[in-house]
């Protein structure tokens, strides 16, 4: 395993981070959802693998996933060999506040992930989307005070605008709140609109970049096509559909898979080597379900695309609408 400074940080944290969102309970939303008996082997696995980064979100499995992972990592890890990382933002309850960034659902939030986490502190608390119902200045204050009280380490965003992004670094600055210090934004082979104004930015204020869904929720491991899905997931993923629907990208997939053959790997690898190889990109989020999932992904690091096999699998890009934010 490849180990990689976070961002302007001292921490460091493994080439590949595993997001837990696939691991807690199978519910309505998330009848994919492994439970905690299937998810518990692939944590086990990633420790074993060298991966030290893990990334989940109070609202995967309405808290679900939280309390999967907090269990393994007690009886996996050692505490203060692991990081952490969760989000918050999204519904939890009906209730009107048990959502969005404002300080009452924040002070909340940490305290019922620090408890489903079985952990006295979280190394990266991300918001997981912009609140336009809340002011920044808010946000960004309550995420100050609970990175004082001890409870956070880091804090870091996913998915929004360049201007917002923008936007809450200059608040915190211009307060002395503490720093977003990492993005976690949309970005694979079939969406690259975070190279026009995110990505830059990032690598100008030394932010950490940690793309989640890498290989466009399945699209990118040559398992699928746009007549066959054959996982419950993709049968069921109505947002992921919203994702990857336009024929471009169905024809990067197939050239994908053809560099893919030519090399004698799996479509998943080329497609996280070509990830890997970007300098801005720190760790990527891969989810893992079956067996060789986590063996693929970490032999993506020892794989070098050529300049013209990069050029290959990046010429047929269309730009698309924003997708993601949402």
């Amino acid at each position: 395993m490849e180990y990689i400074r976070f961002g302007n940080t001292g921490m460091k944290v493994s080439r590949l981070c595993l997001g837990t969102m696939t691991y807690g309970k199978p519910t309505e939303r998330w009848p994919w959802a492994l439970t905690e008996e299937q998810g518990r082997p692939f944590i086990q696995k990633a420790l074993e693998l060298g991966i030290n980064f893990f990334d989940s979100a109070d609202m995967y499995s309405l808290g679900a996933s939280e309390e999967v992972l907090g269990r393994a990592l007690r009886d996996f890890a050692r505490r203060d060999e692991v990081v952490i990382a969760t989000k918050v933002f999204h519904a939890m309850s009906p209730a009107p506040n048990d959502r969005g960034l404002s300080r009452k659902h924040i002070m909340s939030s940490v305290d019922g992930s620090l408890r489903r986490l079985q952990t006295d502190y979280i190394d990266l608390y991300q918001i997981h989307r912009w609140d336009y119902e809340t002011p920044v200045e808010e946000t960004m204050e309550a995420l100050h005070d609970i990175v004082k009280a001890g409870k956070v380490r880091y804090i870091g965003a996913s998915s929004m605008y360049s201007w917002q992004f923008a936007k809450a670094l200059f608040t915190s600055d211009l307060h002395g709140w503490t720093r977003f210090v990492s993005m976690q934004p949309h970005y694979n082979l079939l969406y690259r609109e975070e190279e026009r104004e995110m990505i830059p930015l990032c690598r100008d204020q030394k932010i950490a970049i940690i793309p989640w869904s890498p290989l466009a929720r399945g699209l990118l491991t040559g398992k699928r096509s746009k007549e066959r899905n054959e996982t419950i997931r993709a049968r069921t993923d109505e947002f992921g559909k919203m994702l990857y629907a336009a024929d471009s990208d169905f024809d990067i997939v197939d050239r994908l898979s053809e560099i893919a053959v030519q090399r004698g790997l799996p479509d998943a690898q080329v497609a996280l080597a070509w990830m890997l190889g970007k300098p801005a990109i720190t760790a990527p989020i891969i989810g893992a379900s079956k067996p060789g999932h986590l063996e693929d992904a970490v032999a993506a690091l020892s794989v070098k695309l050529t300049p013209e096999e990069i050029t290959r699998l990046e010429e047929l890009y269309v730009p698309h609408r924003v997708l993601g934010h949402g």
